[in-house]
């Protein structure tokens, strides 16, 4: 029987100078009695992955906002494709996969429902601000808890980087760092093939210069970057890129932000209006009458106020509940029926 202690060991025979290793963990807020069989950063993706907050990112979007087909990107396949890319440049860098793991399987995890529009306009409507990496914290933290009533008290390492995924600071692992790179690697070239898939972009509209430096597939530049990355980090103490392929990814980034992510074929100035409507009444309903917000929202209350509690709920809610929850709210039955 492989046991705990033993792993940690072996991370010390097998692991780079510069991966964070398990048993060098700053730790918990709340100390707990160490698992037998699993390292710290294994029992955090265990429990992330058994958390409600990853099941509902099935039902949240990634960029479309209605999409018809079964094979466009949801919030969680965009998560454990990071996952993945994450876990092979950490493989090969010989960092701590587990780490790795469990900061792609969380750092999304705060994402609203209808993708980063949703956001904004959460953003826009909450007096504190919102913010998506933020958030995800907040869920790890404070609203995620088990049927005991626990928080999921992850490891200061995940926190770190799922919280500075995105956003001005970088995590101070470099399993942290893998994440937030891989993250980018991942939306970009996956974004290009779902807009491919909907005929919003054509394969000869993309920015030849980016393709004839990534690669002229998806498969083809996620292994370039891949590859890059790992070539560029090994035997160092930060994750790099050579500067060709940054530059190549951010502008390829940059011309997707200008014809995919604001192209009012991808969403259309009525459906933003609907979803900025359906986000702000949302909001002001559950402002209006606290009473009705969910058990584990009300306890909240007494602690956090009642804006912070709301902008949990909203934030929470997949896509396909939000919608069916304005209806229900909102929308006069005679309406539904047709009548």
């Amino acid at each position: 029987m492989l046991l705990r202690e033993e792993l940690e060991k072996q991370e010390y025979d097998r692991l780079s100078p510069f991966a964070q290793k398990s048993a060098e963990s700053i730790g918990r807020a709340v100390q707990e009695d160490p698992c037998d069989l699993r390292t710290c950063f294994q029992r955090d993706r265990d429990r992330i992955v058994h958390s409600k907050a990853l099941r509902r990112l099935m039902h949240k979007t990634q960029v479309f906002l209605s999409p018809e087909g079964d094979h466009y990107r949801t919030r969680l396949t965009h998560t454990l494709e990071v996952a993945q890319i994450a876990r092979t440049i950490s493989r090969a860098l010989m960092l701590n996969e587990d780490l790795t793991e469990a900061i792609a399987m969380g750092h999304d995890l705060g994402h609203t429902p209808f993708g980063h529009n949703g956001e904004a306009y959460l953003d826009e409507r909450h007096p504190g601000g919102f913010s998506h990496n933020i958030q995800s914290l907040r869920v790890v933290d404070v609203i995620e808890r088990n049927y005991k009533g626990k928080t999921l008290n992850l490891t200061m390492e995940v926190r770190d980087g799922i919280v500075n995924h995105s956003g001005p600071v970088e995590p101070f692992t470099l399993e942290g760092q893998v994440v937030r790179l891989s993250d980018r690697i991942a939306y970009i070239n996956h974004d290009i093939d779902d807009a491919l898939r909907a005929g919003v972009i054509k394969q000869e509209d993309l920015p030849k210069h980016c393709i004839d430096a990534l690669g002229d597939s998806h498969g083809a530049r996620i292994d370039f970057l891949v590859k890059d990355t790992i070539r560029n980090s090994d035997g160092k103490d930060r994750i790099m890129q050579s500067p060709d392929a940054k530059q190549a990814m951010d502008e390829l980034r940059s011309w997707m932000f200008a014809n995919v992510y604001r192209n009012p074929l991808v969403k259309e100035e009525k459906e933003l209006f609907r979803i900025r409507n359906l986000i702000f009444s949302l909001y002001d309903y559950f402002m209006e009458h606290p009473s009705l917000l969910p058990k584990e929202q009300l306890d909240l209350l007494g602690t956090d106020g009642l804006d912070e509690v709301v902008k949990d709920h909203i934030a929470g809610m997949t896509d396909r509940y939000a919608i069916k929850l304005y209806s229900e709210l909102f929308v006069p039955l005679g309406w539904k029926l047709g009548l």
